[in-house]
């Protein structure tokens, strides 16, 4: 039977050391972790299956703070399962400290960094996805929601594709304490609503009183032993439980208690428990036997799209790799993801229309040390840039590809044009954008982001490009290819993807009239080959950027950039998409955008001819 009365004392810890780590860091969410902590008591003692001092135990169970405000009850736990000293504890907050406002994986055996709200579920479900399918091991994934965050979208993304993966391996906890930062949420207490809402999308729901003990002991037993589908607690319970001063009051989200020191008296004085966590059952995660193989290649002159090109670099690197798995946004057959599907079914999933969700579960994979490339139409992804960034916050590593880019995918119109995306990426810290021309560089690439740390980004067009790379050359992250150039050249054209053919074409006209261009194929926009394009602005007249994306992050300004230190460069001029794009033969579009051939011929002599 359990110990109610340890359980109480535990959860009056956890709800003390919210107020001293709140109070020593001058800030923070005491209020909003004393509402939990009954919860997370009876989580601690008794059903999580966490193995503190090896966080690396690949059977361990995941414990999410999908509300990551409530950081302070986080570390009261570590602390009382014995991960970290009291003197640690009171570091919340401070320079250096790894207790930071809102959790991240600087903290064992914390997965993923929170405190954007929304999205912990749907990393969760990542994670359990991955326990189900790829590590075959028993663990449980236990998110802790608040109930703000139930007006987010992603959250119900989490909530369809968990329902209907039927993972009964995740269990959601929402601390329903009613009030958000300024007022009431939209059910408030309405735990019937809650209810409602989760079974309609296929989870069993169960409402309780989160303060009674049995009743959250009970919900936690009934949630490890439902099968078929997941289980949501949602736990009626009162910001800041146990002090009279601001328990269920309006307005005091967000800040330490004003008297802190009559609080912990009232919750009882501050205690040194040590709670015991069950650890799990000994268990190694299932690897994948693969069959080898080589990647693909093409002969120069051929015609390939670089979307086809990616599916099958993927396709290949899956018979090569056991770790490489892949999800796609229900386009794979545009993303060209099908051909990694068709090849390696268990090891691919659909996460249909539910971008953030995909990019979270992406994120929940390399938690687990598995190898995620995630795909979908290049102007989607932007839906989930905050998923982006968090994803870096978590120091995740992350291969996306953005296929359908710019104004050369034609017909479809703005809606489909990735215009956004490398000025997206480029701002993420520590990322990889590529965008290749070919099909053999896109391969090389492919294999490469394999192994990259951190977020990369890979730009893929809908329409056949010529192979002009040979299969053996020295394509790199970091790298560029000079496609043509000369001791006398009189001017740089720097493009990338689409407009290198363009580049070539103007090349040829300059040529006719006695201009000499030297192009430079920049397929590495971030990292960029800042050696190669120093050299080209010391030996050339005028540089001209050309690129099918916006004018502002892209090409040009990352070309910009590496050429700010010199303090001698030549004029430059960026060539992007100014106007609105609309429908059209992909021809017509970069006319009419300003960035085909013509227009390149006509800004290249303009630069030579200007006075500058």
């Amino acid at each position: 039977m359990p110990n109610n009365d340890f359980r109480h004392e535990l959860a009056q810890q956890l709800r003390v050391d919210s107020v001293r780590t709140s109070d020593a860091g001058g800030s923070g969410h005491p209020t909003s972790s004393m509402s939990a902590a009954d919860l997370m008591a009876v989580l601690l003692d008794g059903h999580l299956k966490l193995d503190y001092k090896n966080p690396d135990n690949p059977a361990n169970d995941h414990l999410v703070f999908s509300k990551g405000h409530a950081s302070p009850l986080y570390y009261a736990m570590l602390k009382a399962a014995g991960a970290i000293t009291d003197e640690e504890l009171l570091s919340f907050r401070a320079f250096g400290s790894r207790l930071e406002g809102h959790p991240t994986p600087r903290i064992p055996p914390t997965d993923v960094a929170t405190g954007s709200l929304g999205y912990g579920l749907p990393v969760g479900v990542g994670l359990a996805l991955t326990g189900k399918r790829l590590d075959a091991l028993p663990y449980r994934v236990w998110v802790l929601c608040g109930d703000s965050e139930m007006s987010e979208g992603s959250i119900w993304e989490a909530f369809q594709h968990a329902g209907w993966a039927g993972l009964d391996n995740l269990t959601a906890i929402v601390d329903v304490n009613r009030l958000g930062q300024t007022r009431e949420t939209m059910l408030g207490w309405d735990l019937d609503g809650y209810v409602a809402r989760a079974e309609a999308f296929g989870w069993k729901a169960i409402a309780i009183d989160g303060h009674d003990l049995d009743a959250v002991d009970a919900a936690l037993s009934q949630a490890t032993s439902t099968t078929d589908r997941p289980t949501v607690i949602f736990a009626k319970t009162r910001k800041g439980r146990g002090v009279k001063a601001v328990e269920d009051k309006p307005g005091r989200h967000g800040k330490p208690l004003e008297e802190p020191a009559e609080a912990i008296e009232e919750l009882g004085g501050a205690r040194s428990i040590t709670v015991k966590v069950r650890t799990p059952t000994p268990g190694s995660p299932q690897r994948f036997s693969t069959d080898g193989g080589k990647l693909p290649r093409w002969e120069i002159g051929e015609e390939v799209a670089t979307r086809q090109a990616y599916g099958q670099a993927l396709t290949a690197l899956g018979g090569l790799r056991g770790d490489v798995v892949v999800l796609d946004g229900e386009v794979s057959n545009s993303t060209m993801s099908e051909l990694f599907a068709k090849a390696h079914p268990e090891r691919y999933f659909e996460m249909f229309i539910a971008e953030q969700q995909m990019i979270a579960a992406a994120v929940g994979m390399q938690a687990r040390n598995w190898v995620p490339f995630a795909s979908t139409f290049g102007a989607f992804l932007t839906r989930a840039h905050d998923f982006v960034r968090m994803a870096a916050v978590s120091r995740a590593d992350l291969r996306l590809c953005g296929s359908h880019a710019g104004v050369s995918i034609g017909e479809d119109g703005p809606s489909q044009m990735a215009l956004e995306d490398i000025s997206m990426f480029r701002t993420v810290h520590g990322s990889t954008v590529l965008h290749p021309s070919d099909a053999n560089q896109t391969v090389a690439l492919v294999a490469e982001m394999a192994t990259l740390p951190g977020i990369s980004y890979l730009r893929t067009l809908r329409g056949k490009t010529p192979v002009r790379t040979s299969p053996d050359e020295n394509i790199r992250v970091g790298g560029s290819r000079v496609v043509r150039c000369g001791d006398d050249d009189d001017l740089t054209i720097v493009a990338c993807g689409i407009t290198v053919t363009e580049a070539e074409k103007a090349a040829e006209v300059l040529d006719g009239d006695g201009i000499k261009a030297r192009v430079i194929d920049c397929y590495s926009i971030k990292p960029i080959d800042g050696n190669t394009l120093v050299d080209a602005a010391h030996q050339t007249r005028a540089v001209l950027t050309v690129e099918d994306h916006w004018p502002e992050g892209g090409l040009g300004d990352a070309v910009l950039d590496a050429l700010a230190a010199c303090p001698d460069r030549p004029p430059v001029r960026k060539l992007a998409v100014g106007a609105m794009p609309v429908s059209g033969k992909p021809g017509e579009l970069l006319h009419a955008a300003h960035i085909d051939a013509e227009a390149v011929v006509t800004a290249a002599r303009q630069l030579l001819e200007s006075p500058g």
